[in-house]
């Protein structure tokens, strides 16, 4: 296993980070705890989570798991750097949601309850709240450090301008602010590269991208689809994103065919070797899943592959002239 730093922060993690949001829902509990002890065997320390993640609002069904994992000892928990999200609402009441200073204090004494554990390694704001300031978040993010209770704090869909926000508020009150940003990027999602990218390298976080694979469509799901085999973007609205794009992706499938790779491995090795990347969202429903996905470390693309998956998916340029971050300059 590759380690890197998150961000600025002297934190050491994997560069493939395990995602649960399948555990509870679309892996049973027994399967979810056989993937976390092959994630540790492989040298996966990063896992990632969410109190939304789970069948029902409010149960935090997949931190449950993790928890009871955690429970069987054998230094799961210290082998561990565990990150979780707050603010998607827990139940229907008011402050049952947002970044309040009273949903924050709540939801961090429940994702610890629930997690079976005193700390919280990364704690990532869900999404921008754009009704609470900022005044009240640090304020709040920093009795929960002083307690012990959260250690480094990140945070998830935000533009480059929240980002921004956030660091100088944290930079006013001598805090050292967010190490972490969890955005959706892969490479037909490539609008991050526009601000958030450069934002996050400014500042110094790391950049984990979520949905590398864009929902299963750059994981060969065409070649899937003529061998019989039920694919996740079969339906809903990776359905939408195949059709409406399948040349591209027809594209992408002869190249990593040309290539002797799967396309899935190509889909993360492309994210790993992207400047300020520090490792990309795994959701593996499988163990089988998570042993195939450690390819992507070995894989090294050149700069003639790298050219041809900019052809296939070009990256944004709202002029068409200048690359991220000056896109939008003349």
């Amino acid at each position: 296993m590759e380690y890197t730093r998150l961000g600025r922060s002297g934190l050491s993690v994997s560069r493939l980070v395990l995602g649960t949001m399948n555990f509870g829902s679309r892996t049973s509990e027994e399967d979810s705890h056989a993937i976390m002890d092959r994630a540790h065997e492989h040298g996966v320390n990063f896992f990632d989570t969410a109190d939304s993640y789970g069948l029902r609002q409010g149960e935090g069904l997949t931190e449950q798991i993790i928890g009871r994992w955690f429970a069987r000892g054998g230094g799961r928990r210290d082998r561990t750097v565990l990150a979780t999200k707050a603010y998607l609402p827990t139940g229907e009441w008011p402050n049952e949601g947002g970044l309040s200073a009273l949903h924050i204090r709540r939801a961090v004494d429940a994702s610890l309850k629930r997690l079976r554990t005193d700390r919280i390694d990364l704690y990532q704001m869900h999404h921008i709240d754009r009704r609470t300031p900022w005044e009240e978040i640090w304020e709040a993010f920093g009795v929960l450090r002083q307690q012990g209770k959260v250690l480094y704090f990140g945070s998830s869909n935000f533009a480059g301008w929240h980002i921004a926000q956030a660091q100088e508020a944290a930079r006013s009150r001598h805090f050292l602010g967010l190490v972490g940003e969890q955005s959706i990027y892969n490479l037909m999602t490539r609008w991050v590269e526009l601000e958030v990218l450069p934002a996050a390298r400014h500042y110094g976080l790391g950049v984990i991208p979520y949905s590398p694979l864009h929902g299963g469509v750059l994981s060969g799901v065409l070649r899937k689809q003529r061998e019989g085999r039920a694919v996740r973007s079969g339906s809903g609205i990776w359905a939408a994103a195949l059709a409406e794009r399948r040349e591209a992706v027809e594209a992408y499938e002869e190249l990593c065919a040309g290539l002797g790779e799967d396309p899935a491995h190509v889909g993360l090795a492309w994210l790993l070797a992207r400047d300020g990347v520090t490792g990309p969202v795994i959701g593996p429903r499988t163990i089988e899943q998570l042993d195939g996905a450690l390819r992507s470390l070995e894989i090294e693309l050149d700069d003639d592959t790298l050219a041809g998956l900019d052809a296939i998916f070009p990256p944004p340029a709202p002029n068409g002239a200048k690359p991220a971050p000056e896109a939008y300059a003349w």
